[in-house]
């Protein structure tokens, strides 16, 4: 299957990628095999998922390229030396001479984003990495990377499902040419049993959860799905070739409740938040 793409500065992005977040061990060799097999081209990961050597292991067998593959560098090492250092053993990990994909996975206030984004500046000239973008950036955050980063800011990859669509955020983004790519694209399955996602699920004979990422991707939000089970990983690339109707994406926007399922408000700079938040 033919999978429509997203243009970045540097490449295409296939609008459906594998999620692996807390995919560990042989889970995520399992799991992101099963995606290759699917068709999926696309994978996402992140310094802080402590999975890169297990996604590594099963990309090495790969036509490099022919995938898009992303990572994240902790909000921790977004000084000059230790992004660099951060990408350098990334591509190690995984096996691979350059990333599609590296993104800031969290603002870090304490470190100037001046200094983050010259060593991103730096991966891009040395071609270790081809597309530069954001994680978890607000607007005004974005704004300023926009207006500080020598390479264009590619993608901000946020919370975005129908609980929380953050429309102002998604717009700037957009009008911005930055690609937003959903991250608990499924409110980490709390959408799934909403009555109105279920009964226009029923209507097109889809699953709950194939209905939220159709409806995301008409909102030109690319989405990286995450499971472990073979046939939802199967279930959630077969988006195409079917539609939603003008008035079933109305009925999901109108669910929206300005709500996230991943909250980081309150937590101190020494939590997990920092190695393995979304």
């Amino acid at each position: 299957m033919s999978v429509p793409t997203a243009t970045l500065p540097d490449g295409e992005l296939p609008v459906v990628g594998k999620g692996t977040y807390r995919l560990d061990g042989e889970t995520a060799r399992t799991a992101v095999s099963a995606a290759l097999e699917t068709g999926y081209t696309h994978i996402d990961t992140a310094e802080g998922y402590h999975n890169e050597d297990e996604i590594g292991d099963v990309l090495a067998d790969r036509d490099r390229e022919d995938l898009f593959v992303t990572s994240k560098v902790l909000a921790k090492n977004l000084d000059y030396e230790s992004v660099i250092d951060a990408c350098e053993s990334t591509l190690d990990r995984l096996g691979t001479e350059y990333l599609d994909l590296y993104l800031i996975h969290w603002p870090n206030p304490a470190i100037s984003l001046r200094e983050t984004l010259n060593a991103m500046a730096t991966l891009h000239d040395r071609g270790l990495v081809r597309n530069v973008g954001v994680s978890n950036f607000s607007r005004y955050q974005l704004s300023a990377a926009l207006h500080i980063s020598d390479v264009p800011i590619a993608v901000n990859q946020i919370e975005f499902h129908p609980y929380l669509q953050r429309p102002e955020l998604v717009e700037y983004c957009q009008a911005n040419d930055v690609v937003v790519e959903a991250a608990a694209p499924l409110a980490r399955t709390e959408v799934l049993d909403d009555p109105t996602i279920e009964e226009i699920a029923k209507k097109h004979d889809r699953t709950p959860a194939q209905v939220v990422l159709r409806w995301a991707l008409d909102h030109d939000v690319v989405v990286l799905p995450r499971s472990t089970s073979e046939a939802h990983i199967r279930q959630n690339f077969e988006l195409f070739g079917w539609e939603l109707d003008p008035e079933d994406r109305r009925r999901i926007d109108d669910l929206d409740r300005d709500e996230p399922v991943y909250d980081v408000r309150g937590r101190s700079w020494d939590d997990d938040v920092w190695g393995i938040a979304e």
